[in-house]
Formats: C-alpha cells, structure tokens, sequence
C-alpha cells in the first residue's frame, strides 16, 4: 500500500488473494481419499478459514470474490487490512502445508465511479507480480528424519501404522483426530446432489476403472469470463452477484451433468470431484464416461449461466449481467475441457497437468476461429489425449513423439465441438458416433486394419496407403474408411482424425465386459 495514495478520510483498501500450489497440493498421490480431502482444505481457505481469520472484522457485503482459490474483499479499516495481509499467508500453510498465498492491496476512494474498476485491474497486476516470488516451504526437515513413503515429506504423525506427513494427515483428518468422510460426502453432495449415499462413493481407485484400468481426468474452464468482469468489474454488487451465480451455474451444471449418466442405483458411483467452484471443474471418473459427462456438463452450463446470467435473468435486480459484453450478442456463457486418458497407477498429478494443457489448447483454438480478441463469444470445445507410455512429459512433446509420425502428416484432429460444427470441424457426437460403429461384429478386421495403417504412417506413407487400399478391398467398407482417413488440411500439413476415433474406442469397457461374462 503506497503512502502516496494515503487519503484515510474516504479511503477503501481492495485486498487480494490468489492460492498457490493448488493442484501439485491436491494430486500429491493417487490416493483418493487424499485427493479429495485436499479439495475441501483448498475450497475451505478461500471461505471458512478466511472468515476465521477476519474474526469480529468481518463485514457483511464487504466479500467480493470467495472461490476457485481467489478472494477479493474489500476493507474500510488500513489496520484491520494490514492484520489480515500480516496472518493469513502463516495460517494457511499451517492449516494446508504445500500451499501458499499470493497477496496484494489496492487503495481507491469510493467517491470516484471508476475507482473500483481501476483498483480490480491494479489488484490482479499485482497478484500476478506476487505469483512470482518464493515463499519458505514449511514441510522441510533434516536428512536423518523418516519420510512418508507416499511424499517423500517428513513423517508428522503415525495412525493405524501409516506414517503421514503433516499435510496428508491433514487432508484426512480434522482437528482432533476425526476422519474426514464427511469432507467426501460435502462434496460428492454438491457435485451429486444431496440424494448420493456416502456408502456408493469409491474410496479407491480401483471402484472407479472398470475392467480395463482406463480412468480419465477432466478439467472445465468457462469462456470470456474476462470480457464479462471487464463489463460488470466496476460495480462492486454486480461483480459479486456475478461471482456467486457463476458458482451455482457451474455447481448445477455438474449435478445435471451426473444425472444424465446412467449408473444403477447400487452401484458405486464411478466419479470423483475434485474441484467444483467458480468456473472451474475437475474431476476423476471411469474413462469411457469422459466424453458423455464432460458433453453433459458444458450443455448444462451454458443453459444455467443463460437462466441466471443472461436475458432469463433480466427480472432479477441486478438483470442481465451479460448484456452488451459479446458482440455477437449472446446471453450465456461457453465452456472448453480437456480430458487425459491414463492407467490408474499413472501419476495423477501428470494426469491433470495434461488435461490443464488440452483445456488451454481448446481454448486457444476456439478464441482464434471465433476471433474472440474483437469482442466475440468462443464456442465450447474439447480435447483428449490417451497416454500411450510411461514417458512424463509436455503436451508439446507428446505432439511432436506421438501425433507428427511426418512432417506433413498430424494426428491432433481436436478439437472437438459440442453444440456447434465450424466449418472443417468435427462435433463430439459426429466423433463419438464413427467410434460407436467399430463396435460393430463386423467392423473388427476394419479396427485392426485402421491400426495398423497408424503404425505404418510412422514408418512409410506410401506403404500405410498401399495397405489402406488392400483393407479396403477386403473388408468392402470404402465409405467407413474413405470417411475416417478423410484429412483436414492445414498448410502443408495433413490432419487424420482416426487416431483420436481409436483411442476414445480403446478406453471403452463394453469389449472387455463381454469377455469376462463369456468366460464366466
């Protein structure tokens, strides 16, 4: 806080807090119940640990943004702020070891209509300056001290003959020792609906994978939420009904989401949510429900933010948030995902960084075809990716060993849309349909011929289309074949959508299921 912005008379102080570490603190392990109890500590710091930390200052309207790892509260008192900025980094990484906080404050008088706005923008400058300095790891120790043999942490406590370090023993145990089931539950209910049963949710991972060890992890992110805080950012009100109905339009989405999956009754639920709040949705669930769900989800949320954002929201009293943001005039907001595919016993934290990496990828795609930096709204898309070795490594990398087999030639045909078809451009359920027909008895020798034709793109094209050819002549399936090599052009370069129609038709359980039953 600059001394020369001093003005105490009708002076506000717009504090800011952006949490750190978020997903390395949350995917430390594949253990389930460590991951999930790690969603709740990450969603409590934003809210209930916030709120014990302003004790007796806390001002009721005062609370801006509290969610998705980000608060924005606005202090009347400098000493009350200068309290908060002094405790709030200690107290969370003694209540969440492995995470830190970014802070900032700006200074502006209420009296000027456009100080707010001005202060917002400042504030994230200064957060994003914040980001890039070190903060001290408080889970350190000497070299003679045991580790846990999940973290590599020093061993803090002992349970049930488990040596945990601090910060696992606190995203399964509350104060006093109490299991955190009830954590799971909380969220499970949100992500649900309040009708789950704790005994249908899986606490290992193995309840989720099927019969055939695929699971994927899914990370959602909204679109053009800069545009709409850019629009409704200088009204303090209006940015905080539009941060709190952002919250309930995602929450919504998600439950309508699960209940278009059909999953018996007593089953155990084969899905795991990670973070639910904000714009942001990440989740854990049986790999061939990636797709259905995450169609499901971005369908939800662009009909929720409609009703509770856009022009079904106009007899409300603070109307239509997103009025005049777009150009294109739209009254609801696009989601993009991205979906990584990997074997259970891969690292998840990997697991997620890759569907953080598609995710960034769909966006940028999206925004690009729908010129977004003019003011236009871009469409929902998504992509994945099936892991197809134990290598960890960038998704650039991946494109470069993986989907380039030549120079002219790529496999990344994504990504894929979901309510809409640009122009060279697949939807989801033209995909998911051309993947449906290779499950056909029929269709065997055409999926074993189409990879090997994969294989052979590697070593030779003129070899890979000798070969497409020949599988063309016997198994008489021109217009199947003819459809899936169909490639789009860009420059030079030749874009197959088959590898993508493979793999989403690989992680399915339905042929390994039949096999189990027939030798039963």
């Amino acid at each position: 806080m600059s001394k020369t912005e001093n003005n105490q008379g009708s002076t506000k102080f717009l504090y800011g807090a952006a949490v750190q570490g978020i997903q390395g603190f949350i995917f430390q392990t594949n253990e389930l119940r460590d991951i999930v109890g790690a969603s709740e500590l990450v969603e409590n710091v934003c809210t209930s640990l916030f709120d014990e930390v302003l004790g007796d200052k806390k001002k009721e309207g005062n609370a801006i943004v509290m969610a998705a790892g980000n608060i924005k509260y606005i202090f009347d008192s400098e000493d009350d702020c200068k309290t908060v900025v002094r405790i709030f980094p200690k107290t969370v990484m003694e209540y969440a070891p492995g995470i830190t906080i970014s802070q900032a404050v700006v200074r502006y008088s209420p009296n000027d209509t456009d100080a707010f706005a001005n202060a917002v923008q400042k504030l994230e400058n200064r957060l994003c300056i914040q980001r890039n300095k070190l903060m001290r790891d408080t889970a350190v120790g000497l070299m003679g001290i045991e580790r846990s043999r999940q973290t590599g942490l020093p061993v803090t406590h002992i349970v049930n003959n488990q040596h945990l370090d601090e910060g696992t023993y606190l995203k399964l145990y509350a104060k006093g020792g109490e299991e955190r089931k009830n954590t799971t539950q909380r969220l499970c209910a949100k992500a649900f609906g309040n009708k789950t049963k704790i005994t249908r949710v899986p606490f290992d991972i193995g309840e989720i994978t099927g019969l055939n060890d695929w699971i994927a992890i899914i990370h959602a992110d909204g679109n053009g939420l800069g545009q709409v805080v850019q629009r409704v950012g200088g009204n303090p009100e209006k940015l905080k009904q539009f941060s709190k109905k952002l919250d309930v339009a995602t929450t919504n989405a998600a439950v309508g989401a699960f209940e278009s999956l059909e999953i018996p009754d007593n089953d155990k639920i084969p899905v795991r949510p990670i973070v639910l709040s904000g714009d942001d949705h990440t989740l854990i669930c049986r790999a061939d429900l990636a797709l259905e769900y995450v169609k499901a989800f971005i369908g939800n949320f662009e009909k929720q933010t409609k009703e509770l954002l856009g022009n079904d929201a106009s007899n409300q009293p603070e109307g239509n948030l997103l009025q005049g943001v777009f150009k294109g005039g739209e009254n609801f907001l696009t989601a993009c995902a991205g979906i990584a595919f990997i074997k259970s016993s891969y690292p998840f934290y990997y697991g997620y960084q890759l569907a953080e990496a598609l995710c960034d990828k769909a966006k940028k795609n999206t925004k690009a075809l729908y010129n977004a930096n003019d003011g236009n709204l871009p469409a929902s898309c998504l992509m994945f990716h099936k892991v197809q070795d134990s290598f960890i490594t960038s998704y650039d990398d991946i494109v470069k060993r993986e989907l380039t087999p030549q120079s002219s030639v790529s496999f990344e045909y994504g990504p894929y849309y979901i309510n809409v078809e640009p122009l060279n451009r697949w939807t989801v359920d033209y995909l998911v349909g051309k993947s449906l027909e290779l499950e056909n008895e029929d269709m065997r020798p055409v999926k074993t011929g189409l990879r090997n034709w994969l294989s052979l793109v590697h070593i030779d094209m003129g070899m890979a289309l000798q070969r497409l050819d020949r599988l063309k002549y016997i198994s008489g399936k021109d217009s199947y074949i003819n459809e899936v090599i169909k490639p789009r052009e860009d420059g030079d370069k030749k874009i197959y959508p088959i590898y993508d129609i493979l793999s989403i038709n690989a992680v399915k359980t339905k042929e390994t299921k039949t096999k189990k039953e027939t030798q039963r």
